[in-house]
């Protein structure tokens, strides 16, 4: 992503890549008053996005957005409601009502949040991303104080009641439907 944004010229499209990541913990540029993991059977990377910590782990999809904002006419709080928007809009059709919140970005169904968000933006252009908890080990995320909030509950779609997200097929038709919900906000 560093290296995508720093060799990218004004002719290089926009980017949207899809992971999903093995288990870790990432502590974001935001590092001040930070609870390290009280785990260490998960590795902790250092990353230079916005935020403070959070984990990744199998079950969770990733999208990595990388964007000349100043091309596509966006400014980075419309970017964020797009990614946000995009996350409310594909969980509103498993029926489950998800809200932004202006104080902590980010995804929240009932207070319990449910896909965060993290950006790094160098001369217009931004990358990382955002992360929807699908159907995965929810554990690791009690070692942790959540994206800097003590006590922030974490929830995923499998935990709310959707079904067969651990099966790969569905589970790929459902990133897929972000990313093709995500690119629509985008264009919008």
């Amino acid at each position: 992503m560093q290296r995508f944004t720093a060799e990218r010229d004004e002719e290089r499209p926009d980017e949207l890549w899809l992971t999903e990541h093995d288990a870790v913990y990432t502590l974001g540029l935001n590092r001040k008053d930070v609870r390290l993991p009280s785990r260490t059977d998960i590795p902790l990377v250092l990353v230079d996005r916005g935020g403070k910590i959070t984990y990744h782990g199998r079950g969770q999809i990733v999208i990595y957005l990388l964007i000349d904002l100043k091309r596509k006419g966006l400014t980075i709080r419309q970017l964020v409601s797009a990614m946000e928007n995009s996350i409310i809009h594909l969980l509103t059709g498993y029926g489950i009502k998800a809200v932004a919140r202006a104080d902590a970005p980010g995804v929240y169904v009932e207070g319990e949040k449910i896909a965060a968000l993290g950006l790094r933006l160098k001369n217009g252009r931004c990358y990382h991303g955002l992360s929807l908890n699908v159907c995965m080990d929810l554990s690791p995320f009690t070692a942790i104080d959540p994206c800097g909030y003590q006590g922030l509950k974490v929830t995923d779609m499998h935990t709310l009641g959707v079904r067969d997200l651990d099966n790969q097929a569905n589970y790929d038709k459902l990133a897929a439907r972000l990313l093709d919900i995500l690119q629509e906000e985008l264009d919008g």
